[in-house]
């Protein structure tokens, strides 16, 4: 047998072989193509990129999450309060949706408040440090050594010195500058600080195209206060750095049996980084039951539930009278616009406001690849901005309102680590509503001839759309 017979023997058992692999892994037909044809084509690098950079590389990250919080999944679990049934029979469903499969059941809180912009928001999670008296615990995607971080940080500093147990977790991508001379004095008061997955390859990288990130904004007080939201530490959200440039973003602030569910994937997401598993009972103080239904939601790309995408899917194809979403970064797959189309198919009032212009604009001209669809189908489409609108909130009907960290598109939904609250309750919904409101009177209508723009500009938002599935 000659050496090139050899040799082609050799590929055709290799792509065989590989093919069988992916085959058996059982991902999307897209991926799984993908994933056949770079192994076939570029035998060497492909295998190289798919058990150290790709999705093997993902799975040992995601047996050993699950290794790392299994213990405190169990020890929280006894600590959730759950609140009964609803009569709402739709709303029920929900719920048990969100909790399916060792989720966070709902539950109750006494307060339930709208911060809108970063300047109210780090004043409110200022005053809340300010009273702790057992712990204190933050977790950030993106935290900046700026003036809005120094001061956060020097507020933990004042509470360790005072014996509080603080904690701080940052992504080590998202916050790169939190280390070195910046967090010195933070652990030299006693604070404990914890990077979440290091990436090797970041700095050649770049944050936005690496994935098993915590993009969750966290803080839990005494755990009875709790807060999450879009509202990243840094400059940019803070109104008093900014001014009239500040994002314009939205926060809530939670006090009650609810703000357990925060503490638990803080807890987790803790373990993770570290090692440790510091539940304690003190982490999950009783308090009475509050007025308003309460359920956290967090998702992310260790297990196959995708809480927090089949929660906005099943919400806006249930949908009876409107469906108001807001969202900075907007590439969603088929089924959620199948679910948007359907829905103001059916008459329902389908508004999206989104962010005229964000950080990336290979995004932007993703998500402007789905405009005509979805206004040829009836949904009203609003651009915000400047500056940028950074909220991710979406209103359902009249008794169900969402405010958390994760974007309409992959990356959120099924890529990385996300977190948010959700009300079932008529009045913060309609607080929401207000804001929702006030934020079209200040964004512009698109018109399904303004997506009829030049060649070149199509052809590029047609290109960036193959990439939706890592945008």
């Amino acid at each position: 047998m000659s050496w090139e017979v050899a040799v082609t023997v050799a590929e055709i058992a290799w792509v065989l072989g590989a093919s069988g692999w992916i085959i058996l892994e059982k991902r999307s037909p897209t991926a799984t193509l993908a994933w056949i044809l770079g192994l076939a084509l570029l035998p060497l690098v492909g295998a190289l990129v798919y058990f150290y950079l790709g999705p093997r590389r993902l799975e040992r990250k995601r047996m050993r999450r699950l290794a790392a919080i299994s213990a405190v999944t169990q020890d929280c679990i006894p600590f959730l309060a759950r609140t009964p049934a609803p009569e709402r029979r739709r709303i029920a469903q929900l719920m048990r949706l969100a909790a399916h499969r060792d989720g966070i059941p709902a539950s109750t809180v006494q307060a339930a408040e709208l911060y809108t912009n970063g300047a109210a928001a780090f004043a409110a999670i200022g005053e809340a440090i300010a009273a702790a008296t057992h712990h204190v615990h933050l977790e950030y995607y993106i935290f900046e050594p700026d003036t809005t971080g120094t001061r956060l940080r020097d507020a933990l500093i004042e509470r360790a010195r005072a014996g509080v147990e603080v904690r701080l977790l940052v992504d080590a991508l998202g916050s790169p500058r939190v280390r070195g001379a910046f967090v010195a004095p933070l652990v030299a008061a006693g604070a404990k600080v914890a990077r979440f997955n290091p990436p090797r390859l970041g700095a050649l990288v770049g944050r936005r195209w690496l994935n098993f990130r915590t993009h969750r904004k966290i803080v839990v007080v005494d755990g009875n206060v709790g807060f999450c939201g879009g509202i990243n530490v840094h400059d940019d959200e803070n109104l008093e750095v900014k001014g009239a440039d500040a994002w314009r973003d939205t926060h809530v602030r939670l006090e009650g049996n609810a703000v357990r569910g925060l503490q638990r994937t803080f807890l987790e997401d803790w373990a993770f980084a570290t090692g440790a598993a510091p539940v304690a009972k003190a982490f999950f103080p009783e308090a009475p039951a509050g007025p308003h239904a309460v359920q956290i939601v967090a998702s992310g790309p260790d297990g196959d539930a995708y809480a927090i995408a089949k929660f906005y899917f099943a919400s806006v194809a249930t949908a009876r009278e409107r469906v108001w979403l807001t969202t900075p970064y907007f590439v969603p797959d088929d089924a959620l616009v199948a679910a948007l189309v359907t829905a103001a198919g059916r008459g329902v009032d389908v508004h999206l406001l989104l962010s005229k212009k964000t950080d990336s604009r290979l995004v932007d001209a993703a998500g402007r690849s789905y405009y005509d669809q979805l206004l040829r189908a009836g949904v009203k489409i609003h651009l915000y901005g400047p500056p940028m609108v950074h909220a991710k909130t979406l209103l359902v009907d009249r008794d169900l309102a969402i405010v958390g960290t994760a974007n309409f598109d992959n990356r959120s939904l099924r890529l990385n680590f996300e977190v948010m609250a959700v009300a079932y309750d008529e009045g913060f919904a309609d607080k929401l509503a207000d804001v929702f409101r006030a934020d079209l009177g200040r964004a512009q209508a698109v018109r399904l001839r303004d997506v009829k723009g030049p060649l070149p500009g199509r052809l590029f938002e047609a290109a960036a759309r193959l990439l939706s599935p890592q945008l």
